[in-house]
């Protein structure tokens, strides 16, 4: 991708407008009949985490990979929740309407890159939530999302 291009994390508006985002978004949950259930004990630092993880993978720093384990970790934290297609939707739709109310960028190009990575993630959480399947950091590296990139969301870095 072209120097000259933002990445999502910076079209969004970095980590801060990530974290307002996730906070945002998490307070909604807390208060919603059919996902809070799944967050009931939630740590006060959820919200930051989840922050990071989005922004990893939307082109920023790599804190979630050093700081909490990577995309396996991620993982991980889905194993055995047992989540319906309804908590799915519902996430998303909270998700959707936290970032309105936030003020995430509401052009075209990057609300159909967003909410495709919601829409990627949220099946892939409810699918290792049900299924106990576990990856390989490996054969499972970070996702990298970008603005519609081929090949989807495990993008090879140009060799330089």
């Amino acid at each position: 991708m072209s120097q000259d291009v933002p990445t999502l994390y910076e079209w969004a508006g970095g980590g801060e407008a990530l974290n307002r985002l996730t906070q945002t978004f998490y307070d909604k949950v807390a208060q919603d009949p059919v996902v809070g259930p799944v967050f009931k004990h939630m740590s006060p630092d959820h919200p930051a985490h989840v922050a990071a993880f989005i922004g990893e993978v939307f082109g920023g720093p790599k804190t979630y990979s050093e700081t909490f384990g990577g995309h396996r970790e991620m993982v991980m934290h889905h194993v055995g929740k047992h989540l319906t297609e309804a908590q799915r939707r519902r996430w998303i739709n909270l998700l959707a309407d936290a970032a309105d109310e936030v003020g995430l960028p509401d052009d075209p190009k990057f609300r159909s890159a967003f909410m495709g990575y919601v829409e990627w993630g949220s099946r892939l959480a409810k699918m290792n939530s049900n299924l106990g399947e576990t990856c390989d950091p490996e054969t499972e590296p970070m996702p990298v999302w970008g603005w519609g990139v081929p090949a989807g969301p495990y993008r090879v870095p140009d060799a330089k």
